[in-house]
């Protein structure tokens, strides 16, 4: 883990980031429907697991860009940006209907990517304990499937004034829409951190990955 300290007197956002962090504290979310069909259709034809190709692209997505990747440090009260933030997936155990967390690493080359995402799933499965370990983790975001429903909306709640900055992404089961497959994706991120611009820039530039990978 590695991470650089933020010259906040020269930080693009101090100002936004100073009225957020202490005059309104609050969060936002914004969901919104990707187009997943030529994804879904690329990992049937390549007969790769399409949660773990969304999943790659979603880690590719908020590693992309510096307002992703932003933590406080509050030992020292910097505020620091990580080198790259990885994915922590939630396992689902049917006959308990309770989850494990997997603590995925990141890797920009798909293939060691998701070698790692399939053998942490497998670990898993194999534990019926929940495994949070934040203190040891703190550069991995959540990214938690609900493959269960198609939803509108979806807000996550942190206690007000909390300054957690990684975002928090949540995604649903597809629907079929004039023969395409529409996935809606829940983006929360605190405001200090982002505004609707930078939220609105996931999708966008999750949208454009998904285009890449399935031309390669």
């Amino acid at each position: 883990m590695n991470y650089k300290v933020i010259d906040f007197k020269n930080y693009y956002r101090k100002g936004v980031f100073e009225h957020f962090s202490k005059d309104c504290k609050c969060s936002l979310s914004i969901t919104n429907s990707i187009d997943v069909t030529e994804l879904y259709e690329y990992s049937k034809k390549t007969e790769t697991k399409f949660y773990i190709n969304f999943l790659y692209l979603l880690s590719k997505t908020l590693n992309s860009r510096m307002d992703y990747k932003l933590s406080m440090k509050w030992d020292t009260q910097e505020l620091i940006e990580y080198d790259k933030i990885n994915p922590i997936q939630y396992v689902f155990h049917d006959d308990t209907e309770t989850f494990t967390i997997a603590y995925t690493e990141y890797f920009e080359n798909y293939e060691k990517f998701y070698a790692g995402a399939m053998a942490d799933i497998e670990n898993a499965k194999a534990t019926r304990e929940y495994g949070l370990d934040a203190m040891n983790h703190p550069n991995w975001f959540d990214a938690s499937c609900i493959p269960w429903i198609s939803y509108d909306s979806l807000n996550i709640e942190l206690p007000d004034g909390y300054l957690y900055l990684t975002p928090i992404v949540n995604w649903g089961k597809f629907r079929e829409e004039n023969g395409r497959k529409l996935m809606p994706v829940s983006v929360r991120m605190n405001h200090a951190g982002a505004d609707g611009y930078v939220v609105a820039k996931v999708f966008k530039i999750l949208e454009e990955e998904i285009s890449n990978f399935v031309k390669e």
